[in-house]
């Protein structure tokens, strides 16, 4: 599949999921659980235990149904690994033209976390596909509508802090899709193993997804 069509994903399904250190023995049926509610994009942060090895899985298990990527990549070293896993894409906290100028190389897409104006238009000019704005809700909703007068042909994606109570402001003010973790991934629900209450709470945020994308398209 071609880079073109994942972001098409990224941007028609807008929800992706951010799996930070979940243990493996449970991380594969959390992924199948986020799948079978909607879930087309996760991100595996690559401090987790095994990472590359489930990014690669996935992969195998998955195909061009769901992108799965590698985040929290910090260094070129990084992000080499997640693409010799096959991860689609590459994120990252921070701005790094190494990181950035690696994951185009191995054709993954890239998505360097960002904060101001300069970083933002630094990002897109060094070649990311798209920026992750983080800590998202330091900034709130508005920022989002602020920038779009100068820079709404960079396409952003608000990461830290997002849920179910304030998606909405987010997509409604600029950003093509949002990053989520313990907002959706609550520890209890995955120690337990009460996939069916995971699920469920995957579903409303694929929802309210697709109802705010919606509402914009009839404006």
């Amino acid at each position: 599949m071609r880079k073109w069509d994942k972001l098409k994903i990224i941007e028609e399904n807008g929800v992706a999921v951010v799996l930070r250190k979940i243990h493996p023995e449970r991380i594969n049926k959390v992924i199948e659980t986020l799948v079978n509610s909607g879930i087309k994009v996760l991100e595996i942060t690559a401090d987790s235990e095994n990472s590359y090895d489930t990014i690669r899985d996935m992969k195998k298990k998955y195909g061009d149904q769901v992108l799965i990527g590698a985040g929290t990549v910090l260094d070129k070293e990084t992000a080499k690994l997640a693409a010799d896993a096959q991860a689609d894409f590459i994120f990252s906290p921070n701005l790094d033209v190494e990181v950035i100028q690696t994951a185009n190389r191995y054709g993954c897409i890239s998505i360097p976390g960002v904060y101001t104006p300069t970083e933002i238009v630094s990002a897109y000019t060094a070649g990311a596909d798209l920026v992750k704005v983080f800590p998202a809700t330091t900034l709130g909703p508005s920022y989002f509508k602020d920038l779009q007068g100068p820079l709404a042909h960079i396409p952003m994606m608000p990461t830290g802090g997002i849920g179910l109570e304030n998606m909405g402001e987010f997509l409604a003010n600029g950003a093509i899709a949002i990053g989520v973790g313990s907002s959706l991934l609550n520890k209890k629900l995955i120690d337990t193993g009460n996939y069916e209450e995971l699920g469920e709470k995957a579903r409303s945020f694929v929802n309210r997804f697709n109802e705010v994308k919606a509402c914009e398209s009839k404006k």
